[in-house]
């Protein structure tokens, strides 16, 4: 499948809503550091140094023959548009869209793993799954791991174990996370607290798109700080433990809000729900905040004919670059303000027919 094919496909697997605790856990990501040994880390490499990691890599994905249907992409082939879809589909970071020589990205065909090439590290493995789903991520990842790790020479210590660009990957190499949607402990004010609490088991939060990035319909990223002195599976382990508490107050915070006041939360979740399904327009912003009312109603049963999947495929679609790629121009923000209140008008019908 080519990269067109790809961005142009409705939506990736991880938005599919399907798997574990999906009520609540939106989607699990599996993040592997690797660099080569001999080579400076790409901040400080020549480019003819940075030039061999791609071919190496490109190499080693060709006799790699376990990883599947891959496709190495280098980002100097992209316009930025396309660079910018894949940013928003949390196929790259950001950062990788920038100074794009000598980078690239291998894509495998259903988008549950993506490989950055010359971002921070050398390499970096990327697994993105729905639902709670982080061990069965940790394990594709270790399969492509392992099958690069077959064809490269890792830059690896005994006594530090993976080494990397940034001393706090150090160790495993492993930054795991959890996309979780808190409606209710943001509307019951408490989310501030349980942000400092999980900041003391070793966790930090992020917002959608990772570090930087502000929360945005109260998703949010919970991740691994450590990754030196603990395994990789007991770092995934700890992740969910520390997670599940919060899924549980999440969950408690949800039928208390409904047993307290159930008319004035039906009032909130269906105004969210009209005003998406005929809005002319809608900021990004905006579209996020009632999209998170919808689903909120949708887990509680009080909108029964959409599927909750409408939240993770549309924060995707929504965004500027898909927006802007669904035209085929560049959109100033009205235009864009109109064509997202557009899009989600059709997708509320189409969600609507499936159910009917």
């Amino acid at each position: 499948m080519s990269l067109r094919e790809i961005i142009n496909r409705p939506v990736s697997e991880w938005m599919r809503g399907s798997g574990p605790d999906r009520d609540v856990v939106l989607g699990s990501r599996i993040r592997l550091a690797r660099n080569l040994a001999g080579i400076p880390f790409p901040a400080v490499a020549s480019e003819q140094q940075l030039e061999h990691v791609m071919t190496m890599c490109r190499e080693a994905v060709a006799k790699a023959g376990s990883l599947g249907n891959m496709e190495f992409v280098p980002m100097s082939s992209l316009t930025p548009l396309e660079r910018q879809l894949l940013v928003e589909r949390h196929l790259i970071s950001p950062q990788h869209t920038k100074a794009v020589r000598h980078k690239a990205v291998i894509l495998r065909d259903d988008e549950v793993v993506s490989v950055m090439i010359n971002e921070e590290d050398h390499i970096r493995i990327q697994v993105l799954m729905p639902g709670m789903q982080l061990g069965l991520a940790l394990d594709v990842a270790d399969r492509v791991d392992n099958g690069l790790e077959g064809q490269l020479p890792y830059a690896f210590s005994e006594t530090r174990g993976y080494l990397t660009a940034c001393p706090t990957n150090v160790g495993t190499g492993l930054r795991a996370s959890l996309m979780v949607h808190l409606p209710a402990l943001a509307l019951t004010d408490q989310i501030g607290r349980i942000i400092g609490a999980v900041g003391k088991f070793g966790l930090v939060v992020r917002g959608l798109y990772g570090e930087g990035t502000q929360a945005v319909g109260n998703i949010f990223q919970f991740s691994n700080q450590v990754t030196l002195g603990r395994g990789e599976r007991e770092t995934v382990e700890h992740l969910i433990s520390v997670t599940r508490q919060v899924i549980d107050q999440e969950r408690e915070a949800r039928q208390a809000i409904l047993k307290r006041n159930e008319t004035w939360l039906e009032d909130r979740v269906l105004r969210a729900y009209g005003t998406l399904a005929h809005a002319r327009v809608l900021s990004s912003r905006e579209a996020m905040q009632l999209l998170s009312d919808v689903r909120l109603g949708i887990d509680l049963g009080l909108i029964t004919d959409l599927k909750p999947e409408i939240l993770q495929e549309l924060l995707v679609l929504i965004r500027p670059a898909h927006l802007q790629n669904r035209v085929g121009r560049e959109l100033g923000p009205a235009e864009r303000d109109q064509l997202r209140a557009s899009l989600v008008r059709e997708r509320i019908r189409a969600f609507q027919a499936e159910q009917e």
